[in-house]
């Protein structure tokens, strides 16, 4: 990626202590930009060498102290259209580009494989408040809307996220395989789903680069920022070259997981990046040429399974998780299996 923008940028993060916002920040400071984050600080501090701003977002006055001057681009990662439309009244006038990091969540059918920025979206959710994540599909809709109308379709960059793994990752949706298969000694039986199972996953320190560059840039339009698509079965090998263990894999069906009553995706008693088939052939499965060509870059799969063995590793492999399956009900599971 090359950026044809002066430098440094002012550059406005709305966040920047947890995971996305604080890769962001600390990208953003290699690059020599001057970075501010705005946050309350609850999910960790702001990188060292950012200015940082402490208030809470849904807290009136909250943008006081960053609202009197002028910012190259302002950056936004939250779901709540309160607070974005709180930050674009309050910044939107002083900010000559505004980067919004939305989700795939926005598209209303995960059936249809292949499809692209042109499919369609969920219809955005109305009135105010807080939205519960129930409704985060619709309120990531409402978010794009409330910034495209604010900054100008030519102001603005959506960008619209789907699994994001690696280093830093605390939802344990990626980092519960290779933590899963570095606990088994060799010959245990692992309990997988189909490993034909598609899957997307973009490592985060390739996102956190990209929308530094779409700031540079100055780069406009709604983009999926997602990785390549490939599947479950291939990151269970890099898995197994990761932590050189050699697991028994138990594979079961789409069906035989949903009689069993075990949770695709994530949550508790799940089975994590796991998604039923033909109902979800298109959640992760969707087009990703439009962001490559604004510049994002990918780095193998491989690289961001061993960055999550590194987090999952110095966390504790034996911790409670919030989500998988605990080693209890595995066991059970597997024994229905056999």
């Amino acid at each position: 990626m090359t950026s044809g923008s002066p430098l440094p940028l002012d550059l406005l993060v709305l966040g920047g202590t947890s995971w996305l916002g604080g890769a962001v920040a600390r990208h953003a400071l290699a690059r020599g930009h001057r970075v501010t984050c705005l946050a309350r600080g609850e999910s960790g501090t702001p990188p060292d060498g950012v200015s940082w701003v402490r208030a809470d977002r849904a807290a009136a006055g909250a943008y006081t102290e960053v609202a009197g001057r002028d910012w190259d681009v302002v950056l936004d990662v939250s779901w709540q259209p309160d607070h974005v439309r709180s930050a674009l009244a309050a910044l939107a006038e002083r900010a000559g580009h505004w980067v919004y990091v939305s989700s795939c969540s926005v598209y209303s059918d995960d059936g249809v494989p292949g499809e692209a920025e042109d499919a369609a979206l969920h219809p955005a959710h109305e009135g105010t408040g807080v939205v519960p994540i129930e409704a985060y599909g619709p309120a990531k809709v409402a978010c794009e809307q409330a910034v495209v109308a604010a900054m100008g379709a030519d102001h603005s960059a959506l960008a619209r996220a789907g699994l994001i793994g690696g280093y830093g990752d605390r939802s344990d949706r990626l980092g519960y395989w290779p933590a899963r298969v570095d606990r088994a000694a060799d010959g245990e039986p692992v309990l997988v789903p189909p490993r034909d199972t598609p899957l997307q996953v973009i490592d985060v320190q390739d996102l956190a680069a990209w929308l530094v560059h779409l700031a540079e840039d100055r780069v406009p339009g709604a983009f999926n920022a997602l990785g390549d698509v490939t599947t479950v079965g291939a990151v269970l090998d890099a898995c197994d070259a990761a932590t050189g263990r050699r697991p028994s894999y138990v594979e079961v069906g789409h069906d035989w997981l949903a009689e069993h009553e075990v949770n695709p995706w994530m949550g508790p008693d799940s089975l994590p990046l796991w998604l039923p088939q033909p109902e979800y052939a298109g959640f992760m499965t969707r087009r990703n040429d439009a962001a490559r060509a604004a510049g994002l870059v990918l780095r193998p799969v491989p690289d961001t399974v061993s960055a999550a063995l590194a987090w999952e590793r110095e966390r504790g492999l034996e911790r409670d998780r919030h989500a998988g399956l605990t080693p209890p009900r595995e066991a059970e599971l597997v024994a229905a299996a056999h």
